[in-house]
């Protein structure tokens, strides 16, 4: 498979809901391989969404604390009410940060790259990176769950104020 350009804010695609596929095996590929570009480049990041590469499918993929996820049609079955803030970036708009509220736990519903039926619990760290994620397949980017106007920063300032 192949990296593919990964679309940025303003592109109307990403602001697209994700149709339900049933093979996503070129997809998942070409997700890990875009993933470990932008790694390779930036220095950071853990998921990419199918949306992210133009292709309106609902398709995830992500590596977390050693583990490689290939989510095909997630769907959250639990969201905790419980809440935290944390500052997010995107692929989509790398050098600015969104401070928001994500719950701390979810719980959710996918199939993997073979076709198997699978959950996934998550808290913390992981939780916000699913529900990041998951918010890309509905159109949802993290600018729109901005706190306030008072919350987007752009990295080099997000860096410079919490190293002071």
């Amino acid at each position: 498979m192949s990296v593919r350009r990964i679309l940025q804010l303003g592109d109307p695609v990403l602001r697209e809901p994700s149709a339900a596929v049933t093979d996503a095996d070129g997809t998942l590929q070409d997700l890990r391989d875009t993933l470990h570009a932008f790694q390779r480049e930036h220095g950071f990041g853990r998921g990419i969404s199918a949306v992210q590469i133009g292709r309106l499918e609902r398709v995830i993929y992500i590596e977390f604390d050693g583990a490689e996820y290939g989510l095909v049609n997630p769907e959250f079955t639990v969201t905790s009410p419980g809440k935290f803030i944390l500052w997010d970036d995107c692929f989509s708009f790398p050098n600015l940060l969104v401070k928001l509220e994500r719950s701390v736990s979810v719980e959710l519903r996918y199939r993997d790259s073979q076709g198997h039926e699978k959950t996934l619990s998550a808290s913390g760290a992981l939780s916000e990176l699913l529900q990041h994620e998951l918010d890309h397949l509905d159109g949802i980017l993290a600018v729109d769950r901005a706190m306030d106007r008072n919350s987007l920063a752009t990295r080099e300032e997000w860096l410079r104020q919490k190293n002071t």
